[in-house]
């Protein structure tokens, strides 16, 4: 772990700014989309049995979920050194999270309290929910709400089904979804029948609270939320794949396991039978500044759990952007600097490599301002921004 000291000459070699590795996420129940500009022998780096990498992690403090075989660090963001030494961001924080997050942040949240990735997929994910705060802590989890943004830069292709199942269709009976669970070992259960899909729209999103059923879509996906990996899948069966019943209760306690009334009672019922879920849920692009050199626009907002902006710097401009809060940043076009940090959105990335397209921003740096210059004179430079809990601007 490293010191305060090591902590503080960091942040003061990157003048508020730090580099970060790459974090790539494997899931054995889903199937890569080759998007991630993974190099195609790195797929399934961690080995066939865990399942090709469909995830990469910003900014994360928190251990992937990936049953017994997870590694000790997975999921979890390195700091890459001037002097090309390591740490783990959670360790740095836990160190000395004052200087990275601001000693009120601190106080009030403990820790940086937010989950970002990418996720991407050739197919859809199985139907699931994530759990409230009160059934999540009975497993000694956070319950989880997460948003979507469909990066265009990620999207040129929609892969296999654009499409997202959300919620259950007025009309859906507890006992309809009660023979689903009864028919998970017969076959495909169903599920799908009482949702309704959605055609996914790039430059758009979501909002996803904590109980509602989801199946998100092909899309390249990128995802704040808070800091947990909690779920419950309740579909049997997606793309002739089956799913293990042990993943609708792998954050359930044992006695739950074959309560079907339990299980049932961990969906938000009116917010799946919500006839409006649409006009509710979508999110559109609102625009946080603007002026002839650059464009910024919240893509995450309306939540006090997170937030997130897209900055768009246009070729030959230079523009000094602040925010009230710390934020972690992945690149998703162009090349130029940020601060005193080269950045470039890489083409290919072999797994283990460092790259030039992610970085954390601590609260001070943010709050001063920082130069970003879009060396090209050709193509704009994008930046996705994720905050945490409490950014004022968000408000």
């Amino acid at each position: 772990m490293p010191d305060r000291r090591k902590v503080q000459e960091t942040i003061d070699a990157g003048q508020g700014i730090i580099r970060l590795e790459p974090c790539w996420v494997p899931r054995s129940f889903m199937i890569p989309g080759r998007r991630l500009k993974l190099h195609p022998d790195d797929l399934y780096a961690f080995g066939g049995h865990r399942g090709g990498i469909n995830e990469r992690w910003f900014s994360s403090t928190t251990k992937a979920s990936n049953g017994p075989a997870t590694l000790e660090d997975e999921g979890l963001s390195y700091v890459r050194g001037a002097s090309d030494d390591r740490f783990l961001l959670k360790a740095a924080i836990e160190t000395a999270g004052d200087l990275l997050l601001g000693p009120d942040v601190i106080s009030r949240e403990g820790g940086w309290n937010l989950l970002c990735k990418f996720f991407d997929n050739m197919g859809p994910i199985p139907h699931h929910l994530h759990q409230s705060d009160a059934l999540a802590n009975l497993v000694g989890q956070r319950g989880k709400p997460e948003a979507y943004y469909f990066p265009p830069q990620y999207n040129l292709t929609e892969n296999n089904f654009p499409y997202t199942f959300m919620g259950l269709e007025p009309g859906t009976t507890k006992d309809d979804i009660r023979r689903c669970l009864e028919n998970w070992n017969k076959g495909d259960n169903g599920i799908l029948f009482h949702s309704r899909a959605y055609r996914l729209q790039p430059g758009t999103g979501w909002q996803i609270d904590p109980g509602i059923l989801h199946a998100p879509g092909s899309l390249v996906t990128y995802e704040p939320q808070v800091n947990s990996d909690v779920f419950a899948m309740f579909q049997s069966v997606v793309e002739g794949r089956i799913i293990d019943w042990s993943l609708l209760t792998k954050d359930v306690r044992s006695e739950y396991h074959h309560d079907l009334d339990y299980l049932i009672g961990m969906l938000d019922w009116d917010a799946n039978v919500n006839p409006e879920f649409g006009k509710t849920n979508k999110v559109f692009p609102k625009e946080a500044a603007k002026d002839d050199g650059y464009r910024e626009n919240w893509v995450s907002y309306g939540t006090p759990y997170y937030s997130a902006k897209e900055l768009t710097v246009l070729p030959n401009r230079t523009v000094t952007v602040r925010d009230s809060a710390a934020y972690g940043l992945i690149l998703t076009e162009g090349h130029g600097l940020f601060g005193k940090h080269e950045v470039a959105a890489p083409a290919m990335i072999r797994f283990g490599e460092m790259t030039q397209d992610e970085l954390f921003v601590t609260v001070d740096a943010a709050k001063a301002g920082v130069r970003v210059k879009n060396t090209s004179a050709t193509d704009p430079l994008v930046i996705l921004k994720h905050f945490g809990p409490g950014n004022p601007d968000a408000q």
